[in-house]
């Protein structure tokens, strides 16, 4: 029986693959196809290449070499590529001599991304045929209208080029004259045209698709029964009618005395190739686009499946120029029953381009997933040394497996938390975060821009923000510091009057630019900053204070109108789908950055490289984000529920912000994950078994003796994770993997990660606390407690009757559960490097004592951070508050308070909230900030030296 697609090249039409994959070259499969069914070329595009790397393992040996060797993204791309199309062109170099250069020919296309830059594809094209450096290979050029000149340029200079994602004739008549005048100009110079190779590639099917689906929607709207049977009559006509009239313009094209001049010179024809001959449509016949397309001087390439089909039922006969009159009155009947096939055609233009360009950027976020993972292998960046944890997290990466966890998050599937409609609502309106660094890098440029133009004006920039708002550009801050030539990046996000004294005198307002950041535009914190700096800069510049203030913050917020109203510098509205805490890689992080003299565009592309290191098509044994959730969740559930953070000098910061992320997301419903951030390093004595460490440290800082300590604590049973940072703008990679290791934490708790219940009664304790100031003239006092519930003490040195100072700390630290608590220290003074060194040794004191983790935040900071835990957690923390006032209040523009008064509203409301719960809280209050403190200290010695001997 005969090979109809042997005979298909009998009936002078030639045969080339529409497929590409290394197997293809391994197995031997493709000299096979040459040898057996006299197939005569290969084409290939990114869709396919992003199938062939992206869907097996064939090419993970080659991409790793090339990952090991330092290679990036573009460069392993075009390793492996490059490679296949040139071992192709091998096995078709002698159908290539065989057939004295009309066929053998394999293609390779242009980037996608260069569909509309004549210039960029030009040179592309000369490259990437010089670096194959094969007579039988042809570059891939789209016919779009920057394509065109390129075509001829190419042609002219001697390339083959295959021209693709022709569909509409008018198209089809420029890629033939471009052909033309290539060739005219290269013999004008008397260079050779004789071997010269080129192909016009005409979509087929995609034309029925988008057709058929206008005639179908024209048919239920057709009343008329005659109308719907000629309408009926079109379904399936159109795209062998359109490929069959423009079979006709190549004939017309391809004589004549011009063609003739050419011919004689030894120029070949540019033939037609059919493409997109694979059948859409199950009711057509699966091979219909090869049977009725088949004629001289042409090329079908066909899909693999359709190969199949038409090698076991396909006829052979000279269909192409086949009742041509019925292939006019089709489209003519087309238009006049109202579907425009130009707008189809123009319309499939415009979709080819980006479903291409779609594909080769999926492909290469492929490639850098991949890529980045043997990175992540080859430097240690991720390593875990679970113990005896190891099968329970193990188990939990197959549960994820299982339930295609990480698929689910990715399509934004909100039952993967909640099922109640609720949940979901709230849920689905909150993971705009998985697409922030795409997003912001398409805002790059924007970005830059507005930093370039403020970056001589101004000394400072000062985030006004809280939380989520600005804890990123805290940790940009201390990790990249001061950038030369640019603006200081300052924050502040504390309401004690001292801190705002303290900043304002480091800065000249006329020359800082401020920027409120604050997702809702109502948040207390930023606003009150807003209006404090705005009053000072308004006394020096009058009505031109805006030029010194920018606003990021949702859409249609009052600080949104407020900055429009008032004729701000600038608004930058973010998505209103990325809540506060996963906010890091939008706007909100990035602007402050690049204002600072960030690269953004660097730091995002880290951040894309975590996402696709994190992607549904990386294992969840591979994938960072879900091992590290995993990691947490699963062992919180088994009473590991604490995470300590251990940083890095320049990443300390860093832990602040993963403290905000992990506590306010998963501290709800009864349970959570505690995470510790800058508490001392202590021996395995010091810690029960409700602990696991992150050591996250850059590459070039590596302290000794902390790695000593935690190699002691490994060998005493503890989980410890390690991760390494190459620089700073591993920060972008680092956010995202812990904002989706969080997500997936939450999945395993079964609790919304999304939402912040209890951070909202703090706020209004506050409200109603300002509003009695306002009422009464000053503060009522706390909330009356039950006995022994809460003691308040006051005064330094003095103390209030219950006892002296150790033994009512020492009531309090009597209910600790070691090894297994917490203690958290709340502060409400104004951070000083002297006071974090007296509460880092009251935390060690506490830790050796009581074994209990310990926390410490500086309010209102915490409220937004460890808050949201300490009242809807599992309840096993004690809480030790420290209030004081430092020098002359602060007055608020506008208020009929000052920063004293809020500050201290904002400690009491928070105070009478855990009060409310129960919570084993103590308050102190100091009259003196420094010697308060030390006295503390002492009072908490003496205080777990007595608990510790009951």
């Amino acid at each position: 029986m005969a090979n109809p697609i042997v005979e298909l090249g009998k009936a002078g039409q030639s045969v080339w693959y529409d497929q590409m994959e290394r197997a293809l070259l391994t197995s031997g499969r493709l000299k096979g196809m040459i040898d057996e069914d006299d197939l005569r070329g290969l084409t290939s595009n990114p869709t396919i290449f992003e199938k062939a790397i992206g869907g097996s393992r064939d090419y993970d040996d080659a991409l790793e070499a090339l990952a090991r060797k330092g290679a990036d993204r573009d460069a392993i791309y075009e390793g492996l590529v490059l490679d296949d199309i040139g071992r192709a062109a091998d096995v078709f170099a002698a159908v290539h001599d065989s057939t004295r250069g009309v066929d053998g020919f394999v293609s390779l296309e242009v980037s996608p991304l260069l569909a509309h830059d004549t210039v960029r594809t030009i040179d592309e094209a000369k490259r990437l045929f010089g670096l194959l450096g094969r007579r039988n290979v042809m570059i891939k050029v789209p016919a779009t209208d920057e394509g065109i000149p390129a075509i001829e340029e190419l042609i002219a200079a001697g390339l083959n080029v295959n021209v693709t994602l022709i569909f509409a004739r008018a198209v089809y008549a420029k890629v033939m004259e471009a052909y033309l005048r290539g060739l005219e100009r290269r013999a004008g110079r008397g260079e050779p045209i004789d071997a010269i190779g080129s192909v016009a590639s005409f979509f087929v099917s995609r034309i029925d698709t988008r057709a058929d689906a206008a005639i179908r929607r024209k048919i239920e709207s057709a009343g008329d029964p005659a109308v719907r049977r000629e309408l009926e009559s079109l379904l399936g006509q159109v795209a062998i009618a359109n490929a069959r009239l423009a079979y006709q313009l190549f004939e017309k094209t391809f004589s004549g005395p011009r063609w003739d001049a050419l011919r004689s010179r030894g120029a070949r024809v540019q033939r037609p190739l059919w493409a997109s001959t694979g059948t859409k449509d199950p009711s057509y016949s699966d091979v219909m686009y090869v049977e009725s397309l088949i004629g001289p001087d042409t090329v079908n390439t066909i899909p693999p499946k359709t190969w199949e089909a038409f090698k076991d039922h396909g006829r052979v006969a000279p269909t192409l120029e086949k009742d041509l009159d019925r292939a006019g009155a089709v489209l003519e009947n087309l238009e006049k029953l109202g579907i425009s096939l130009d707008r189809i055609t123009d319309e499939l233009t415009v979709d080819g381009v980006r479903s291409f360009a779609d594909s080769f950027e999926s492909l290469m976020r492929t490639i850098e997933s991949r890529r980045e993972a043997v990175l992540r292998a080859v430097s240690g960046r991720e390593v875990a040394s679970l113990g005896k944890a190891r099968a329970r997290v193990d188990e939990a990466l197959a549960t994820l497996a299982r339930q295609h966890i990480v698929e689910r998050i990715w399509k934004k599937d909100p039952s993967v938390w909640k099922d109640e409609p609720a949940g979901r609502e709230q849920i689905s309106g909150a993971l705009g975060w998985l697409d922030a660094p795409e997003w912001t890098l398409g805002k790059a440029d924007e970005i830059a821009s507005f930093a370039e133009s403020v970056r001589t004006e101004f000394a400072h920039v000062v985030v006004l923000g809280m939380g989520g708002s600005s804890l990123c550009s805290e940790v940009l801050r201390n990790a990249f510091g001061p950038r030369s030539g640019w603006p200081r990046l300052l924050v502040l996000d504390s309401t004690i009057p001292a801190a705002v004294r303290a900043l304002e005198k480091s800065i000249d307002p006329d020359r800082t630019l401020f920027i409120a950041a604050s997702k809702s535009g109502t948040t207390t914190e930023p606003l009150v900053f807003q209006k404090y700096f705005w009053n000072r800069v308004s006394e020096r510049k009058g009505e031109r204070a805006g030029r010194n203030f920018i606003a990021i913050t949702d859409a249609g917020t009052p600080l949104h109108d407020q900055a429009v109203r008032e004729g701000w510098r600038a608004v930058f509205l973010n998505p209103p789908d990325i809540g506060g805490r996963y906010s890091a890689l939008s706007l909100f992080g990035m602007v402050p950055a690049a204002v600072a003299g960030i690269d953004v565009r660097a730091f995002l592309g880290r951040a894309m490289g975590a996402r696709e290191a994190c992607s549904p098509s990386v294992p969840a044994e591979e994938n960072p984000a879900a091992v590290l959730g995993a990691t947490m969740g699963a062992l919180a559930r088994e009473g590991r529920d604490k995470v300590t953070v251990v940083a890095s000098r320049s990443l300390g910061a860093l832990g602040l912000w993963i403290e905000q992320l992990v506590a306010e997301s998963t501290g709800k419903e009864g349970r959570g994950i505690l995470p510790i951030a800058l508490e001392p390093l202590e021996a395995p004595s010091a810690y029960g078994e409700d602990r696991i460490f992150v050591r996250i440290r850059m590459q070039d800082e590596n302290d000794e003796a902390e790695a000593t300590r935690l190699r002691e604590l490994e060998s005493a049973g503890h989980p410890v994770l390690e991760r390494v940072l190459r620089d700073p703008l591993d920060l972008g990679d680092e956010m995202f993997v812990w904002e989706l290791a969080t997500a997936i934490a939450g999945h395993l708790l079964s609790i919304n990660p999304f939402d912040q219940p209890n951070v909202q009664e703090s706020k209004q304790n506050t409200r109603r606390l300002l509003d009695e100031f306002v009422s009464r003239g000053s503060l009522p006092g706390p909330t009356p407690l039950g006995a022994g519930e809460a003691i308040r003490l006051s005064g330094d040195p003095k103390w209030a009757a219950g006892g002296t100072p150790p033994e009512v700390l020492a009531a309090l630290f009597a209910t600790a559960r070691p090894g297994r608590g917490y203690v958290a220290l709340l502060g409400f003074f104004r951070e000083t490097a002297e006071r974090n060194r007296i509460v880092a040794s009251i935390r060690s004191e506490l830790m050796r004592a009581l074994r209990v983790a310990t926390t410490f935040g500086y309010g209102p900071r915490y409220l937004h951070s460890t808050g949201q835990l300490h009242k809807g957690g599992a309840g096993d923390g004690l809480f030790l508050q420290v209030t004081a006032e430092e020098g002359a209040d602060v007055p608020i523009p506008g208020e009929p308070f000052g920063f004293s008064v809020l500050a201290a509203a904002q400690a009491q409301g928070d105070f009478d909230a855990l009060a409310s719960r129960g919570r084993r809280a103590l308050r102190v209050d100091l009259d003196d900030v420094d010697r308060g403190l030390a006295a503390l200290r002492d009072a908490i010695a003496q205080a777990v030296a007595t608990s510790a001997g009951r």
